[in-house]
């Protein structure tokens, strides 16, 4: 085993916990407080005036760690460039609902045009920068892989852009976004390691930053990461994913996602077709679990749990 990839895990893990006392205060005094919608689950109205945004301090973990190693792992700076270009459209996003009192935040044009240019940068990058291939390992089937010809490139707007608001959705209950996706970066580090890709570095920053943050974010949770953490988390997952060519396994590892998002999109067609019907008691699926009678700790347990066996799945599937 090569130990030399839990230094970027310490350095990130002290820079997070470093931060955290003072950065949670700072957005407290900005008063970047969450607001919590009253038709929500009720139990969640207590946490109003917790300070969001706190996705910052892992990135700045994330980035300040990644440096070090950006001259020896080049193959890290399309993945750092995609967690920090989506972490900068959720900072701008937050700062406009919480600082500008902006309640919409960017509008959704202004929000998806940002996220097809940041894509669009990284998938030239890759093509023009790289040696990594768009054809994508097929889960189950060793040494084989997946050729779309040119349909691989709209296929892979189609996966960063679902990924991000797949984890951006996750992102409800103290600890889940962080707590899944903290997982799913162990996962990228073992197949990292054993496959010699060349992420680790970024892949264990991950893994440190969000350890250092969970002190501050599991339940009751003193601060929120915001869409500036869950869009950065989301552009992680994509960006180390498509480095290795392993964007169907997303499927796999980041099932909690993907069942986010297609609760949200039942949700609302159903309800749009029914005018005014229901399947859940509310989406995204997380908040009905807590309808239903669930502790927010449990949610987050049984989801993490979930996404540990997918992972155990995703390395059979190598």
């Amino acid at each position: 085993m090569n130990f030399e990839f839990v230094f970027p895990v310490l350095i990130a893990f002290a820079i997070s916990v470093a931060l955290g006392p003072v950065v949670i205060p700072f957005l407290r005094k900005l008063k970047m407080g969450q607001t919590e919608r009253t038709e929500g689950v009720q139990s969640h109205l207590k946490k109003a005036g917790t300070p969001t945004m706190g996705g910052v301090i892992f990135l700045i973990a994330v980035v300040v760690t990644s440096l070090f190693y950006i001259k020896d792992y080049p193959k890290i700076i399309p993945v750092l460039f995609l967690t920090l270009g989506f972490g900068i459209i959720g900072f701008l996003d937050d700062y406009l609902k919480v600082v500008l009192k902006r309640s919409d935040g960017l509008l959704p044009w202004q929000k998806f045009l940002l996220q097809v240019i940041l894509t669009g940068v990284f998938v030239f990058y890759i093509l023009n920068y790289t040696d990594v291939s768009l054809n994508m390992r097929i889960p189950f089937w060793p040494e084989h892989y997946l050729n779309l010809g040119w349909l691989a490139i709209p296929v892979l707007f189609f996966a960063v852009i679902g990924t991000v608001n797949g984890v951006n959705f996750t992102d409800g209950l103290d600890g889940l976004a962080s707590s899944v996706t903290l997982i799913v970066a162990v996962f990228f580090t073992v197949v990292s390691i054993g496959t010699e890709s060349g992420i680790e570095p970024v892949t264990c920053a991950v893994i440190g930053g969000l350890m250092g943050f969970l002190l501050f974010n599991v339940y009751p949770a003193r601060v929120f990461m915001g869409d500036t953490g869950s869009l950065a988390l989301g552009g992680f997952v994509a960006g180390a994913a498509y480095m290795m060519q392993m964007p169907l396994f997303i499927i796999l590892v980041g099932l909690i996602y993907l069942v986010e998002v297609l609760s949200v999109i039942i949700q609302v067609s159903y309800f749009k077709a029914t005018h005014g019907k229901r399947i859940f008691k509310m989406a995204p699926i997380h908040h009905h679990f807590e309808l239903c009678g669930w502790s927010e700790t449990r949610v987050v347990a049984v989801f993490s749990v979930v996404t540990a066996v997918m992972c155990l799945i995703a390395l059979l599937a190598l």
